[in-house]
């Protein structure tokens, strides 16, 4: 399933990575993030090779029990390209929209 990857103290949102049940078991009983690579098909724990951590604060299901939150406390980088986010790219054009008055 889908785990938006969240830096705890601030509520960044550092990545967002797929779990499966293995994998999301690995990270409740080491209280370290590992994930499912769906393009290898294996398993893979955040910071083994980079040495960029994250230790795991919570771990949250959403209301449809299809996608985690996962609360971190990253060390170094989040994103393989070594930015802090997977989100530092400048953002897509969009036309804000606004609430309407009631």
């Amino acid at each position: 399933m889908c785990a938006v990857v969240q830096q705890h103290d601030t509520r960044e949102v550092l990545m967002v990575a797929w779990m499966d049940d293995e994998a999301l078991a690995s990270t409740l009983a080491t209280g370290r993030a590992t994930y499912y690579s769906r393009s290898r098909r294996s398993l893979w724990r955040k910071g083994d090779t980079s040495g960029h951590v994250q230790w795991v604060k919570r771990v949250s299901l959403d209301c449809d029990g299809d996608a985690l939150l996962v609360e971190v406390d990253q060390v170094g980088a989040a994103c393989h390209t070594g930015d802090r986010t997977c989100f530092d790219a400048s953002p897509l054009p969009v036309r804000v929209g606004s609430r309407a008055e009631a």
